[in-house]
């Protein structure tokens, strides 16, 4: 990106203007991105706590939500929208991605509301600002830095499937050691996620700069990708710091 940029200033004012220009642009870009993830974490942590709020004061709706095979369903529907927003992309109209993406958010909280149950309260706020600490210092880094970060995540996204398949082993296993280094490694993992998937995004403003519904749709892309980012270090850093009930 810079590489590309420099030379226009050689060329005088108009090519300064023209490169301002870019810069502003990509910020906004940046911002809205990062906008719309901040919003999608409020509008979970809102649905968390109002689902978990009703479920405590509601024996029978805690039971279909927590208890019931309903659960299953809670828990697979975020995957389902992001598959949904994924892989239909290109077909969905920028207003449709953007009802799609909020949808998401909010029954991610409603899978997500049984950690005030589990958890309590001054462990998930305090996790939460230790997680947000984390990501903004990693997402600057991914921003900033001119180092391309390109090889370190396809290593990553090996080391993610890997995760995963650890994890789904877990499920039956059940060991408390292994829970514990699934989430050591997750949050390595995650982090090193931030930090490639901020400098991927802010590459990827060269395609879609003066395209307003591929930006439009590029910012909905970026900030679910933030979002599972952040949502997943949290979730890791909460089980091995988060004070239980």
């Amino acid at each position: 990106m810079a590489d590309y940029r420099e030379p226009q200033a050689r060329f005088g004012n108009t090519a300064a203007q023209s490169t301002a220009e870019y810069d502003q642009g990509l910020r906004s870009y940046m911002l809205g991105i990062y906008n719309y993830m901040a919003l999608a974490l409020a509008f979970t942590g809102v649905a968390a706590l109002a689902t978990a709020w009703f479920a405590a004061s509601n024996p029978a709706f805690a039971n279909a939500i927590y208890a019931s095979p309903l659960r299953y369903v809670i828990m697979f529907s975020p995957l389902a929208f992001v598959l949904v927003l994924s892989f239909g992309i290109n077909k969905l109209s920028l207003a449709t991605t953007q009802l799609v993406f909020w949808a998401f958010a909010g029954i991610m909280g409603m899978s997500m509301s049984w950690i005030f149950m589990v958890y309590t309260s001054a462990s998930v706020v305090q996790v939460f600002f230790i997680t947000a600490a984390a990501f903004g210092s990693l997402s600057l880094y991914g921003y900033t830095t001119q180092r391309n970060l390109t090889g370190m995540g396809s290593f990553l996204m090996m080391g993610l499937f890997g995760l995963i398949i650890a994890m789904l082993v877990n499920l039956y296993m059940q060991s408390s050691a292994m829970q514990f280094a699934i989430s050591v490694i997750g949050v390595l993992i995650f982090a090193g996620l931030t930090a490639y998937d901020t400098q991927r995004l802010k590459l990827q403003y060269d395609h879609v700069a003066g395209n307003t519904v591929a930006m439009g749709k590029a910012t909905i892309m970026g900030a679910l990708s933030l979002y599972l980012n952040f949502i997943n270090m949290f979730m890791m850093l909460l089980n091995l710091f988060g004070n239980r009930n």
